[in-house]
């Protein structure tokens, strides 16, 4: 779920499509959507604007409790020597 900026939807989950823990950022589904001018190439002979998903930081996105049905935090605590994460607020054990 995004929590700040132009995409802002505290109702509304989405899906995450990819991660790139290196820039610290996520690829979200329909969010920040913006306009690329391309050149008329053998796969698009046309050309003009593609508009496309770009990434947004990792500290605008929350994790979705579907137990709950609202955002939710999470916080680590070790379970049988694992670290593992836990939902705060259903206490439920994220995969």
């Amino acid at each position: 779920m995004i929590i700040t900026g132009e995409d802002k939807d505290v109702k509304k989950p989405r899906k995450v499509l990819e991660v790139y823990p290196d820039k610290s950022r996520v690829l979200v589904e329909g969010a920040n959507i913006v306009t690329r001018h391309t050149k008329p190439s053998a796969q698009n002979t046309k050309g003009g604007l593609v508009k496309k998903e770009a990434s947004v930081h990792i500290s605008n996105v929350m994790l979705w409790d579907a137990k709950s049905g609202a955002p939710a935090k999470i916080k680590r605590t070790r379970q049988d020597g694992k670290l593992v994460r836990v939902s705060k607020k259903s206490g439920e054990v994220i995969k």
